[in-house]
């Protein structure tokens, strides 16, 4: 009985631990880019968008389609990093342990 008082306590401290994680994360960013740096974007912790800058030069209104794909480009890229810091982060907390619904 001990025992499982004891893993429930650790599970309760991992679980703050956790939350105070994901809010940290939510305020730390990454920034990818597109078309040379013609296109920033720029995603917090959570995987939301928090801005994207586009330079004048790379729009053309003859050429739509090219922004588009360089926008979803560096948009798919700062998701990517996004996860990739959100695992980074939650492995160190875990000890690298896959626990489903974390990440």
């Amino acid at each position: 009985m001990k025992q499982m008082q004891g893993m429930m306590k650790q599970a309760q401290k991992l679980q703050k631990k956790m939350a105070k994680l994901q809010e940290e994360l939510a305020l730390k960013t990454v920034e990818a880019t597109a078309g040379g740096g013609m296109i920033k974007v720029v995603a917090n912790g959570k995987q939301q968008i928090v801005s994207i800058n586009i330079e004048k030069e790379v729009v053309d209104p003859e050429d739509v389609d090219m922004l588009q794909d360089l926008v979803l480009a560096a948009i798919n890229d700062a998701l990517a990093k996004s996860q990739e810091m959100v695992s980074s982060q939650m492995g160190q907390l875990t000890g690298g342990m896959n626990i489903p619904g974390l990440m």
